[in-house]
């Protein structure tokens, strides 16, 4: 029951008696159902519960009554504002007035809708359901399937309509429904992918229902109303079927551009016959309930002629009968000619003819005569076979050559339950003309259940009572007769008709012509509306039309393809190609009531309450029956058909986002997945790297190194995990529209980049906070980051630079949440997606073992085109006591067995004296490291301190260089140790050790104060510096593991040029530290 309220009016309502004009204008009330917003381009939806911003800023409210709301007033409206754009908002469709008047013009005030249930939904239901094939086809579909398996495929396919009605009146009452029908409510419930593939779907049934449409209108006009008009003829019996498709395809070519140009002058005057081309189909249908009445008491004289049990075409003669009495002489008869070589008695006759009888039979009986018993079963037969009378006794003929101008009735095609349900489908279809009209209705919520529901019934009474007034009423090798040729080319329902079979040929022509004109109506402006929308880009052009909004281009288009259907030219053959595009689009009406039910989305409320979800699935069920027992190719084509739509527009369609029911089915299931990985870690075989790319931005938002998201998408390749997260520093209060900026900068990256993931950005108060917090708590339940991946501050030395702070400090955060930790350095050489690398190698040193990390990387990385023809070397290296020999045997097998392919080396490392340069590195780095702890420089002195800094340190380096000898051959790397070999080794050690360190520190004195620790660890990073540079100086990537940050934070400076000095001399180097837990197995 409608809810009553009084509008209590309030003082000073100047605004809207004596305000602004404006605010009584056509524009103050609802705008264009689309348009465009500033700045973006993209079409968007207007109602009157979306503020503009614009009007109200002109209708800002003075008073003093809601002064307390007075700043938030241009974005929220006054309910009085509301209330009045919602009783001014118009569902006419986007567009149709386009071109019509400048956009500065005044606006035509749009007309109120007046048409109520039954001139708006029942009545255009009533005439797109009964059409052609309830004239045409219907009898012949009784005689081949019987009167009982034709009950059986009309139920099925009233069923399945009458379920895609409840689904549709659903839908249709959630909510305002503008003008565009059955495809605005798929798109709106199911997504533009969804509802662009089923759109086109609906369009192409609706073009080709055209061509089927124009078919029947030519077959009516050649068959049952002027024969002569014929341009092609057959010279032999055989050809008829091929003149007639031939006469087909050139009456339909000249009747569809007859069509199209009416259509293309004034579509009005189609609007206005539709009135007179429903009449003559209730005029039909009544002559047809008036005829079966009469056979009650007075069948029609309408005598079949056979020949034994085989049906004749009676057109080459008029006698039913081999010889008959002319002035007292027994003569042949035309039949007689027809089967012999001559007129006279004694001629040669065919061998059938001469063994059988001729009789003759009534071919209307009567309702009745009983002969419905007859005519209760089915009568398949192949192509090419004799219709023949059951029941009626004839002689066979062994090895029966046919002659070809013998006057049979034949089968043109074969006939099983299959090809009758696709023959059939197209004539239940049309359930949707009262949803088109949704613009028009004045309600549209009420209108179109009931309508739809109302027009489905007494379709569903007349087909069904047809059928058993058919099968009681005519002879069943009659209903057969596809064509009439047994009763002399009449059609089969017109001779069952009173008072005159003209009644049901003339009306049946102008309904079929009216049928073809609303396709070709309707088609086009579906497709206008899709193209409108801009979701399928190629298809925009068929947006735009006349000046009044008519869519010239997309009737050309829909020209174009109803012309292919008529070179088809057989009815039958374009029934079935229209019955699958209805039924795809019937079944995602169903899918989305089901899905929307299903859901409970808050928005889901629809004031038709007769639905459940159980019969919108079971609806959608049989019409994927229905599509394969019709065709199941032509089934698997449609589908290929929509997927590939689908895929074209989620590939390169506009991004819209319309609050569809797809949408909702993927957040409930992405909940369901998180709810079930909740639980624990994943298991070894199931582990992925989850990367979190920390990015850094520049001044203007922009990312620094955009080749660290390169590198994600080839280590990735769209699987798994990937969050983009970067820090601005700041207030988010202040910063919040730079960081929507960055976002989108981030976001058009990522794009560019084909990096499939999450972006999020954090506003902090510091640079160290805001990492912290993406590193413990980006992602989402068990979707969390496991892996992350930044790249190595190249500017740590700079003294006025931090970001080494922050990056130890990540380091330890990382290894705190026993996470792994990849580190690119030199990022900006890594190369793009779209180069390809040729021969070369991915080189692994494989110093300590965390997890089998690092063996797993280079194996993802070749999986992407970038590094695919790159070849995997694994490094790992020996310490004096192991033997290197089995070292390389069981690392080749631990590779087998991972069934990773590489290279495999052993490399010795030699426990050698500790270098002049190792204690010069080690001077210089904690000479500066003190340098800058105890003095607080200005800018400039920090960076001439760097600078003086790097200038000794690059003398001190030559200088040794040159003085101290190449390392001997021992200290070089060895495939194999021996017991000799060690001992030597050992000896020498001892002997040179002390003079050796004594001679250093004589050589600078200040060396002895230097931290051994410190000296060991920078020894360490030069001398497997020097090994990686020795072998892996030319690979295309280098991966190394990455130690460990000092447990002392006093020594965070030391540990950043003991990386340096690590990774010095290389190119692209990706550090890699594990996170504790084994990432590889070798288990199935």
């Amino acid at each position: 029951m409608p809810t009553s309220f009084t509008v209590v009016p309030v003082e000073a309502r100047g605004a809207a008696q004596d305000g602004d004009p404006a605010a009584s204008s056509p524009e103050g009330g609802a705008g264009p159902e689309c348009e465009r917003a500033a700045g973006d381009g993209t079409p968007r939806e207007n109602s009157p519960f979306i503020n503009n911003v614009e009007t109200e800023r002109d209708d800002f409210f003075e008073g003093k009554n809601m002064a307390l709301f007075e700043e938030e007033m241009d974005s929220t409206p006054m309910v009085s504002s509301l209330l009045n754009k919602l009783a001014n908002y118009s569902s006419l469709s986007q567009g149709v007035v386009e071109h019509e008047q400048d956009e500065d013009g005044p606006r035509r005030e749009a007309k109120a809708p007046r048409m109520g249930t039954f001139v708006g939904v029942y009545l255009p239901c009533l005439q797109n359901i009964l059409g052609v094939i309830l004239f045409l086809r219907l009898t012949w579909i009784v005689g081949a399937a019987g009167v009982l398996e034709s009950l059986l495929i009309v139920s099925l396919c009233c069923a399945c309509t009458m379920l895609t009605a409840i689904s549709m009146s659903a839908i249709a009452t959630n909510g305002v429904v503008p003008a565009g029908g059955s495809y605005y409510m798929i798109s709106r419930a199911l997504g533009p992918e969804f509802g662009g593939a089923v759109g086109l779907c609906f369009y192409l049934g609706t073009t080709f229902a055209g061509a089927m449409y124009i078919l029947g209108t030519i077959e009516i006009f050649l068959t049952y109303i002027s024969p002569s008009a014929a341009i092609f003829t057959a010279a032999a019996a055989d050809g008829e079927a091929a003149a007639l498709l031939n006469n087909m395809r050139v009456y339909g070519t000249g009747a569809l551009a007859l069509m199209a140009t009416v259509v293309f002058v004034g579509v009005k005057y189609v609007n206005k016959l539709a009135l007179v081309f429903l009449a003559c189909v209730v005029l039909s249908i009544l002559a047809v309930y008036a005829g079966v009445i009469k056979t009650a008491f007075a069948p029609p004289d309408v005598p079949v002629c056979l020949l034994g049990n085989r049906t004749l075409s009676k057109r080459g003669f008029e006698a039913c009968a081999k010889l008959h009495v002319v002035n007292n002489r027994t003569a042949t008869t035309a039949l007689w000619r027809l089967f012999c070589n001559g007129s006279a008695p004694g001629a040669t006759c065919d061998e059938y003819f001469t063994q059988n009888n001729v009789t003759e039979i009534p071919g209307i009986p009567g309702v009745a005569s009983g002969i419905i018993l007859e005519n209760l079963w089915s009568a398949y037969a192949d192509k090419g076979v004799f219709v023949e009378k059951k029941g009626l006794p004839s002689v066979p003929v062994p090895d029966e050559s046919r002659a070809g101008g013998q006057p049979y009735v034949l089968t043109d095609i074969v006939t099983h339950l299959t090809v009758l349900v696709g023959i059939y489908f197209p004539s239940v279809t049309g359930i949707m003309a009262g949803s088109n009209r949704s613009g028009d209705l004045k309600d549209a919520q009420k209108s179109i259940p009931t309508g739809t529901i109302l027009a489905i019934v007494t379709t569903s009474f007349i087909y069904l009572s047809c059928i058993v007034l058919f099968g009681a009423c005519i002879e069943g090798v009659v209903l057969r007769d596809k064509f009439g040729e047994a009763l002399q080319g009449r059609l089969v329902i017109g001779t069952l008709a009173w008072p005159s079979p003209w009644v049901i040929v003339i009306g049946s022509f102008f309904s079929t012509c009216g049928a073809g004109l609303q396709s070709l109506t309707g088609a086009p402006r579906l497709l206008q509306a899709i193209a409108r929308d801009g979701i399928v880009p190629f298809l925009q052009v068929f947006g735009h039309g006349k000046a009044n909004g008519e869519p010239t281009w997309a009737l050309l288009l829909t020209a174009l393809i109803c012309e292919s259907g008529i070179l088809i030219a057989s009815l039958d053959s374009v029934a079935p190609i229209l019955s699958m595009f209805f039924l795809m689009c019937y079944l995602f009406v169903n899918l989305a009531c089901a899905v929307q039910t299903l859901l409970r989305t808050p928005n889901w409320r629809p004031r038709f309450k007769f639905y459940h979800w159980t019969l919108s699935f079971l609806g959608m069920s049989l019409c994927l029956a229905l599509m394969f027992i019709c065709s199941w190719y032509y089934a698997l084509f449609a589908m290929l058909v929509a997927g590939c739509i689908y895929k074209y527009i989620e590939y390169r369609g506009a991004e819209k986002e319309w609050g569809d029911g797809i949408r909702g089915l993927s957040l409930n299931a992405a909940r369901y997945a998180l709810l079930r990985v909740e639980h624990g870690p994943p298991h070894t075989k199931n582990w992925r790297p989850q990367v979190l790319v920390l990015l850094n931005l520049d001044a203007e938002q922009a990312v620094k190194h955009p080749r660290l998201l390169s590198l994600t998408s080839q280590l990735k390749a769209g699987k798994g995990l990937t969050i983009v997260g970067a820090v601005l520093e700041g207030a988010y209060l202040d910063r919040h529209a730079e960081a929507q900026q960055a976002e989108e900068n981030i976001r058009t990256l990522m794009g560019t980049e084909r990096t499939k993931g999450f972006c999020q950005l954090v506003v902090s108060s510091s640079l160290r906070d805001g990492v912290s917090h993406l590193v413990q708590s980006a992602g989402l339940g068990g979707m969390r980051h496991n892996t992350v991946l930044l790249g190595w501050p190249a500017a740590w030395r700079r003294p006025d630079n931090a970001s080494w702070r922050n990056f130890v400090d990540t380091v330890r955060d990382t290894t705190a949440a026993h996470q792994a930790l990849l580190v690119a350095k030199n990022v900006d050489l890594f190369p793009p997606n779209q180069e390809r690398l040729g021969d070369g190698h991915i080189d692994v040193w494989w110093v300590v073992h965390d997890g089998g990390l690092l063996m797993l990387l280079p194996f993802l990385l070749r999986q992407h085109k970038v590094w695919r023809r790159c070849r995997m070397r694994i490094f790992t290296v020996a310490q004096v006591h192991d033997n290197s020999i089995q070292m390389k045997k069981d690392l080749q097998m631990f590779l087998y067995h991972l069934r990773i392919s590489a290279d495999v080396e052993v490399v010795e490392m030699v426990e050698n004296d500790i270098s002049a340069f190792t204690y010069e590195k080690t001077l210089m780095m904690e000479q500066r490291s003190q340098m800058l702890k105890q003095m607080q420089l200005s800018k400039n002195e920090q960076e001439r301190e760097a600078q003086l800094i790097h200038d000794r340190n690059t003398a001190s380096r030559s200088a040794l260089t040159a003085s101290t000898q190449a390392p001997s051959a021992a200290d070089r790397a060895q495939m194999t140790w021996t017991k000799e070999k060690l001992l030597a080794e050992r000896q020498r050690g001892r002997e040179g050790a002390v003079p050796g360190v004594k001679d250093l520190f004589s050589l600078k004195p200040e060396w002895g104060s230097l931290d051994q620790s410190n000296v060991r660890r920078m020894h360490t990073a030069v001398k497997l510096n020097r090994v990686v540079l020795s072998r892996s100086q030319d690979a295309q990537l280098v991966l190394l593991n990455m130690p460990g940050p000092p447990r002392n934070r006093q020594g965070d400076e030391n540990y950043m040029e003991f990386l340096e000095v690590l990774t010095e001399g290389l190119g692209r180097v990706l550090l890699v530290r594990g996170s504790g837990r084994e990432v590889v197995t070798i288990y199935s």
